[in-house]
């Protein structure tokens, strides 16, 4: 007699919705960000009847041009086919092309006819899930000659970049950097890898150590603009890189290194160590390239001290951001995003733990740092309840995905967004000078572009969906308003701090010298 059971298993049907769920399930996806509306409403509800959590955003940039910035972007040819473009070697994999070498977005664009779309569950194949990344080495060679040239080095740096952040690397970087006496530099996302409160760090001599130093290793860390690119005035023309790096492609661009060494960071700065150790050696902590870092970094931060002192209001961004780098948990997630906000912020801010900061990056993109705020917070709900998030946005920034506010209470995330007003992108104007300007023409004819709207309560905002405001004048308003959005772990708050219009960062030392009159 034949089984019923199997004939009716064998006519079960399930949706294309249903298949990428589980395609994702399977691939251990436990969060989905996302914008419904059909056709994505139904994979968000088939994702949470798999137990994958959706958050449900508000702002939708670049659809169609995420394909031209991802790693890798593939059309499915059936409903079949979904799992394979996911996960499988014979086709586009994206979960794995994601995570393996350099990380990046993948791109999958699935017809909407699909996603309602029924077939035979049967006919559906779905591939386990994708193999940790491989861990790779670089080349005994290179590795014994990387050694050598920092031995060498006069006046080495080690720069260490977000690369070395996610490939966890801290562990090995930390014992390169105390063992051997080498000064490093952390780039924005790398910052934290080993804390920027290390004796080592010479974050404060900034220009100094790019512009003179004779030996640089990159762990991780791209030659672009955010270190202008390796090249002179910034740079000795003779300064010798030695690379690291898990992407093949990058090894090269913009400057020729002198040593290249292509692997897994943590992987090949424990190669490093090895080698190094083969040899008694360390940099001496007393040589004059240390007195010069030494020096330059105690007047820099000097000059900072002074700036944050200043009792003149409106305040100015030192001033703002050593109120809030008093109150910061060492263990809170940075996120941050603006124009002289994020730059200084990222000078002030310290970082102590890895991974535990998002900023623009690369690209500089504004309208990220919310939805990263979303994302951090989420995670740490699950795994560290308590651990807090503080999103550190210029005015501008924000405009461009405010409405995220709503998306945070929606979910109940405490998140503590902190909005720097100087009423415009860079600089703005003072209310006054406003109603001046504009008094007898039209403001778009003689309002300069970098301007907004004076005094802007962004913080209203947030009490419209439920979060507690701030608007913030003096530093004292300041440190009791963070010090209450601190000790509420049960609601988000914004606080909204005016600031000097014309507030800028302190003057940058930069000099055309070389290492003969330094």
């Amino acid at each position: 007699m034949p089984d019923s059971n199997f004939a009716e298993r064998s006519e079960e049907q399930m949706s294309g919705a249903q298949v990428i769920a589980q395609a994702l399930k399977t691939q251990d996806v436990e969060y989905i960000f996302g914008i419904v509306g059909i056709p994505v409403t139904e994979i968000a509800i088939a994702a949470q009847q798999l137990g994958i959590k959706y958050i449900g955003m508000r702002n939708e940039q670049a659809v169609e041009a995420c394909r031209l910035y991802t790693k890798f972007s593939a059309r499915p040819s059936s409903i079949e086919a979904i799992p394979f473009v996911i996960e499988k070697v014979r086709y586009l994999r994206a979960v794995r092309t994601s995570i393996y070498g350099r990380p990046g977005a993948c791109y999958v664009d699935i017809p909407a006819d699909f996603v309602n779309l029924q077939v035979n569950v049967n006919s559906i194949k779905y591939m386990e899930c994708c193999m940790s990344p491989p861990v790779s080495m670089a080349e005994t060679s290179a590795v014994r000659m990387a050694a050598s040239v920092i031995r060498n080095a006069k006046q080495p740096l080690l720069i260490i970049g977000k690369g070395a952040a996610y490939a966890h690397a801290e562990e090995n970087i930390k014992k390169l950097v105390e063992q051997y006496k080498l000064p490093f530099l952390p780039t924005p996302m790398g910052k934290g890898v080993v804390p920027d409160n290390h004796p080592n760090c010479v974050g404060a001599a900034r220009s100094r150590a790019l512009q003179f130093a004779d030996v640089i290793v990159l762990f991780g860390a791209r030659l672009n603009w955010i270190l202008h690119f390796g090249l002179p005035p910034r740079y000795q023309p003779d300064v010798k890189f030695i690379q690291v790096d898990i992407c093949a492609e990058e090894l090269g661009n913009n400057v020729k290194p002198a040593v290249t060494l292509l692997g897994d960071i943590s992987a090949v700065s424990k190669q490093l160590l090895e080698e190094l150790d083969k040899t008694a050696w360390e940099y001496p902590p007393e040589s004059k390239w240390w007195k010069t870092l030494r020096e330059k970094m105690k007047s820099n931060e000097a000059a900072s001290k002074e700036l944050a002192s200043k009792k003149s209001l409106p305040m100015n961004y030192y001033t703002v951001f050593y109120h809030v780098q008093e109150q910061l948990p060492r263990d809170c997630f940075v996120v941050s995003e603006g124009a002289n906000t994020m730059d200084i912020g990222r000078t002030v801010l310290q970082n102590y733990l890895p991974r535990h900061r998002l900023d623009a990056g690369t690209f500089r993109t504004m309208g990220v740092g919310l939805g990263f705020a979303i994302a951090a917070a989420m995670v740490a709900k699950d795994r560290s309840p308590g651990q807090r998030v503080i999103c550190v946005e210029g005015d501008s920034a924000f405009g461009f995905s405010g409405m995220e506010v709503e998306t945070i209470c929606r979910y109940n995330l405490p998140i503590i967004l902190l909005v720097v007003n100087n009423n415009g992108i860079y600089q703005g104007f003072d209310m006054n000078t406003w109603k001046e300007t504009s008094k007898f023409r039209d403001p778009t004819a003689v309002v300069p572009p970098m301007c907004l709207l004076p005094n802007s309560h962004y913080e209203q905002i947030m009490t419209a969906f439920g979060g507690k405001g701030y608007f913030v004048e003096t530093p004292e308003e300041l440190q009791k308003s963070l010090r209450q959005s601190l000790a509420d772990t049960t609601k988000p708050s914004l606080i909204n701090i005016m600031i000097e219009p014309q507030a800028t960062r302190k003057a940058q030392d930069f000099h055309w010298l070389t290492r003969s009159n330094m």
